[in-house]
């Protein structure tokens, strides 16, 4: 069976994937852009925006892992806009301009499903209302045998780990404190026990740490 897994997903220090306040023009809240300045410098990153140069060092080799072998990705209506609520501005179609990073189906978890929307790139977002072993099974319908990728934000990939669904995550932790916004772990005591861990720290001073389900816990 294909994977479900977790890329490039930033934390603070104190365990906060996202910061207060998010609206239209701060999508992270008073994080602003902090969380993932290791990332922009990255190869990786640069590609997915249409230029071929970057940095090649310890942040690119795990940053480039986020593409290969996905075949859908699940998100949360929070990482897709900013709105609440019913759909009060259906020509929103995501933070990424025409031509979405994705190129591939994502499914949008939501309390307001829409029709289907077919973006540019080969990515197109569908709208879902289920929870996540449902929404699970539908992202798999659409990803063939290739992997699901959980992208966040936050309270989604919460959800994965508290329905014990992720396979493998890789959580890149930030030297910096934000003292508020969503944390990442809350409700998750003994999380570790279930996974290897391992643990690499990059010049920039980021930590990334691999977690990969234990075959006991397979």
């Amino acid at each position: 069976m294909s994977l479900v897994r977790v890329h490039n997903f930033a934390v603070s220090l104190d365990g906060f994937g996202t910061g207060e306040g998010q609206s239209l023009e701060t999508p992270f809240g008073h994080a602003s852009h902090r969380l993932h300045e290791w990332f922009f410098p990255t190869r990786a990153f640069r590609e997915m925006s249409g230029q071929a140069d970057g940095s090649r060092g310890v942040d690119d080799a795990y940053a480039s892992k986020w593409g290969a072998g996905i075949g859908v990705e699940i998100m949360g209506r929070n990482k897709f806009g900013h709105q609440r609520g019913p759909w009060e501005d259906d020509g929103w179609t995501g933070w990424w301009g025409d031509n979405p990073p994705f190129h591939t189906p994502v499914v949008v978890l939501t309390h307001y499903e829409r029709a289907p929307i077919e973006m540019q790139g080969g990515t197109t977002f569908h709208f879902l209302d289920a929870e996540p072993k449902e929404a699970l099974e539908f992202a798999r319908s659409l990803a063939g045998d290739l992997d699901v990728r959980i992208g966040g934000g936050v309270s989604t990939v919460r959800q994965f780990l508290a329905a014990d669904l992720v396979d493998h995550m890789h959580i890149a932790v930030v030297p910096i404190v934000l003292g508020r916004g969503e944390r990442l772990w809350d409700g998750l005591e003994g999380l570790d026990e279930g996974y290897d861990i391992e643990s690499v720290t990059a010049p920039s001073g980021v930590t990334h740490l691999t977690l990969t389900r234990t075959s006991s816990a397979a």
